[in-house]
């Protein structure tokens, strides 16, 4: 597979990571299952694995797919250090509700919380998940720098984010990655510059969601554009989509989540397929309903 450069003084790694989020919330496996998945991912060379103490049930299952990562990994039997784990703070899951929550103390919180759920003294890659509109954003980026000169995260990266805030956040910490949206359903990322911006600063872009989340990527087996690409290049409709996503900057790295080792293996066979010029136009320039 591939490799891509993370970001700025860190490592390169797989050009297709590795989102945990269907493994902890509604409709997950049982923990052998999921560790099983994550197990085969590894296997499979992917050194990129993308977590947060949300991926849950509840607030009282805050850190299930953390803890469920850091079991995997001490059982896996491949080279630890290879491996880039991301976490991310600032949100919350009061009676199973997706919250935001910005504030310093909440996230000095979240990230001592991580640390011990992933069984680890530092971070590799620690998130603000999401910018709270009720607390200045700089108060929040703030105590993850204070976090990193304490030692406790190695890289510091942003999400769901606009080009303004990334520029903002780097005048108090360098910022590594930035994890946005980004699949043919929901190009924000690319429209609003955000992986433009992120290209020319050597930042890496996590694209979530890759392939349009849990309800618009069960029209990709159908989609009249999608369809005689991949039976041309014997690939599921799936791995063309994150191709495509690939393709839009060198410094793209999609994170598809999966819930089964079929699905994340098919992923992860993405990450040597290559469109062409043609293909990629008529995926730019094809309509991908969200109704």
């Amino acid at each position: 597979m591939q490799m891509r450069p993370l970001g700025p003084e860190a490592p390169e790694v797989t050009a297709i990571g590795f989102g945990g989020m269907p493994l902890s919330i509604q409709g997950r496996p049982d923990e052998d299952a999921g560790i099983g998945v994550i197990h085969e991912v590894l296997d499979a060379g992917v050194t990129l694995l993308d977590t947060a103490n949300v991926y849950c049930l509840d607030a009282d299952d805050i850190g299930h797919n953390e803890r469920l990562f850091a079991k995997a990994l001490e059982s896996w039997s491949g080279a630890r250090d290879d491996i880039v784990l991301a976490t991310k703070g600032g949100m919350t899951r009061p009676q199973g509700r997706w919250d935001r929550n910005g504030r310093p103390e909440q996230l000095r919180q979240a990230c001592e919380l991580s640390l011990k759920a992933l069984d680890v003294e530092r971070i590799d890659l620690y998130q603000f998940h999401t910018p709270d509109p009720t607390v200045p954003f700089a108060d929040s980026v703030g105590v993850l720098a204070r976090l990193h000169e304490e030692g406790k995260i190695r890289w510091v990266g942003l999400s769901n984010v606009t080009v303004e805030q990334i520029k903002e956040a780097n005048t108090m910490v360098r910022v590594v990655t930035v994890q946005n949206r980004l699949n043919p359903f929901f190009r924000e990322a690319i429209d609003t510059g955000v992986v433009r911006h992120c290209a020319d600063g050597g930042i890496g872009f996590l694209a979530y969601s890759p392939v349009g989340g849990g309800r618009l990527n069960k029209k990709l087996p159908a989609h009249p554009v999608v369809v005689p690409i991949a039976e041309r290049l014997e690939a599921s409709t799936h791995a063309v989509v994150l191709a495509w996503v690939m393709a839009q900057g060198p410094n793209v790295i999609p994170i598809p989540g999966a819930r089964t080792v079929e699905h994340a293996l098919d992923s992860i066979e993405s990450g040597s397929l290559e469109l062409s010029n043609e293909d990629l136009a008529a995926i730019d320039g094809a309509e991908f309903s969200r109704k």
